[in-house]
Order: C-alpha cells, then structure tokens, then sequence
C-alpha cells in the first residue's frame, strides 16, 4: 500500500508544487523511481541485518520505520523533498519480503497455500492504496493520503511488538514427516535462473501496471466515470478480486507439478495484456481484471521454488536478491513509461511494451527443471 500510494496521489502533488496540469503526473512519475530502488536495493541489508539479529525484531522496525517515512513525506514543500520522504518509504518497505516471507515459509507444510494468502493481504495492500488515496484526495490533500496510513503504521507496529513479546510470533514446527533442508537441492541452479527470468520480466510487468492503473482509468474511462474517487474504487477493485488468483495458484502449485501452471500463466499474460491496450471504458475495466489475476497468479510460484531448493539459512538472502532485481527493473519501468508518454504513445503505448516483456516470462518456464522437489522426508521402517 505505501508504496503505491504516491502512484495515485503524484497527479496532485504536482498540480501543488505548481507544475502544469497536462503533464503534471509525467514529470512527478521520476520522483517516486528512488523509492522504488531502495525498495529493492535495500532488501539485501535487511535481510543481512535480520539473519545476525532478530527477524521479529526486524518486522517490527519495518512498521513504525515506514510509518514515520510516510508522515514525514506529507511535510515535503518541493518535488525533491516528496521524492527523499518517498526514498525512505522504499527503504524501509525493503524489510518486509526477504524478512517476512522467509518467516511464512518456515516449517513446511502447504507453502505455497500460505504465500499465497499472504499474497492476497499483500494486494490487498494495493487495492487499497488507489481506493483510499482516492477518497482522501476528493475531499482533502495529496498530505494526509500520507498522514493517516502513516499514523496506522506505527500504532500496528506498537501492536505487533508486544504480540511479539507475548510468544505469538514463533516459527512453526515442521508436520510429521517433513524435516528442514540443510542444504541446496539437486537442480537448484537452473531453478535460481528461472527465477532470475521471472522476476526480471515480471518486475517491469508488475511495476508498470500497478502504477499506471490508477491514472490510465482515470484518463480511459470516460463513459464510465472521470471522478477521481470513483476511478480509484475502480483500480482498487481490479488489485482486489485478481489478488485471489493468488490462493488458487498457491493451491494449484502445492498439488501439481510448478512447470505446467507456470508455463499456463506466462502464455496468458502478454495475450490479455496486448488485448488492454486496444480497449477503453467497460471493456477496459474488465480486460485488465482478467490481465490482472494471471499478473498476481504468478506472485506465489517464485517464493514456493525458493522454498523448495533453497535451506532456510539462504532464503532471506536468495529473496532479497529476487526483490532487489525485480525492484530494480520496476523502478526502471517508470522510466520508459514516462518515456512513452512524453513520446505521445499514450498509456495504450505504455501497455503494448508492457505486453511484449511479459512474453520473456514464458522463457522461465522453460528454464524451470521438470519437477520442482518437495521437502525431503524421512525414511522410516517398518519397526518404527
């Protein structure tokens, strides 16, 4: 949610620093870029510093951290200052993947059922950045769409510290018949690249479009509705209903084999994402719905390989390096998308090349070896 809240909110945030109107949200875009980098680029520290002292203790700097960075942020009296405030946003969201994800999948069991759930609340988080940005922007200031989750934050932060203190945040015992990895499994090179191919493709799909959504509705809805509250329920209720696709992925990939259902979503994504970029109104509500599911769908493949090949020592570390080169690419994808617009393309030239990455995904699939090892279980005989 916050790192997309100034994805809604840079049209007027610049209309307030006194940039024109007709090109206000493209020369805003470049200041949200550092926060996405260090969204990425901080992932390593964080899960370095969470691996020598405490992964809870890490969670809970990460809320009261980015709470104060968005209050902060709602001070801001100049691009420049809106793009520091947005720097230390991204900073401290870098805690949560390699920290908390590594927590959701410690003690085995249906893992990819549980990233996906966290991947729902995760997008959750993202519809909820255009909706509610959106109804505090109708009625108030770009200022307190940064005041109020700020505020929230840092009281769920308090919140999670005592949980925490209380022994309600411990790491779940392993089911009967599962034991830890304690080292790589066989094929975990080739895994680790088709990793690589996934996160480097699916970081600019998934960068551009939850970014561009909220204003692309905002400027192609024009029978359906121009009221920028109404347009951000429009987005936040795409990131909502597609962030479900999650759940089905996760319980497909806990049953089956991840090559096919990875291989299935990534021949889907840039057919419906080229279909998006030749709509308007209703038909482009509900094509990026649909383009949506598959882009989140693919959210919990990646973390569950990890879990699969990679002991628990690496896996903050291996999942930092994946959100460092997928943010990484993300933030570079504002770049070209405020290159297209600036070029006169518009945003359906932003989703056509958003489409042709999104092919290079299918290549992952490939990439993946055929059978993705579950947990090793113990051999038990007879007499036991």
């Amino acid at each position: 949610m916050f790192m997309l809240i100034f994805a809604k909110a840079a049209f007027s945030a610049g209309l307030y620093f006194g940039l024109a109107e007709d090109g206000a949200y493209a020369e805003m875009l470049p200041y949200g870029i550092p926060s996405l980098i260090l969204f990425g680029a901080g992932a390593p520290l964080a899960a370095f510093i969470a691996d020598k002292w405490n992964r809870v203790a890490m969670i809970t700097v990460f809320f009261i951290g980015i709470g104060f960075a968005a209050i902060a942020t709602s001070f801001a009296q100049s691009p420049l200052q809106i793009a520091m405030g947005l720097a230390a946003i991204g900073l401290f969201a870098s805690i949560y993947h390699p920290v908390g994800l590594a927590m959701v999948v410690q003690g085995g069991g249906r893992i990819g059922w549980r990233i996906g759930i966290n991947g729902v609340w995760g997008n959750m988080g993202v519809a909820a950045a255009p909706l509610i940005t959106g109804f505090i922007l109708a009625d108030y200031n770009w200022q307190l769409a940064f005041i109020l989750p700020g505020i929230i934050a840092v009281l769920t932060g308090i919140g999670f510290y005592f949980f925490a203190r209380r022994g309600g945040a411990r790491p779940p015992a392993f089911p009967a018949g599962e034991k830890d990895m304690v080292g790589f499994m066989p094929g975990w090179q080739r895994a680790l690249i088709a990793i690589a191919l996934v996160t480097s493709a699916g970081g600019f799909v998934f960068g551009t479009m939850t970014f561009v959504i909220p204003r692309m509705f905002e400027v192609s809805l024009p029978d359906v509705t121009s009221n920028i509250a109404t347009t951000g329920l429009l987005a936040a209720l795409v990131y909502a209903i597609a962030a479900f696709a999650q759940l089905v992925v996760g319980r497909l990939i806990d049953k089956y084999r991840i090559k096919p259902v990875l291989l299935i979503i990534a021949l889907a994504q840039p057919i419906l994402i080229g279909i998006m970029a030749t709509q308007m109104n209703y038909a482009l509500f509900f094509t990026t719905l649909i383009a949506m599911a598959f882009v989140f769908g693919q959210i919990p493949i990646t973390d569950t390989v990890i879990s699969r090949y990679v002991p628990d020592a690496w896996r903050a570390k291996v999942m930092s390096v994946k959100l460092l080169l997928n943010l990484v690419i993300g933030a570079l994808s504002l770049l070209a998308a405020r290159y297209i617009l600036e070029s006169g393309a518009g945003f359906s030239g932003v989703i056509a090349v958003v489409a042709i990455v999104a092919a290079l995904i299918s290549l992952a699939a490939l990439v993946l070896p055929g059978r993705v090892r579950h947990p090793i279980q113990p051999t038990v005989s007879p007499a036991e």
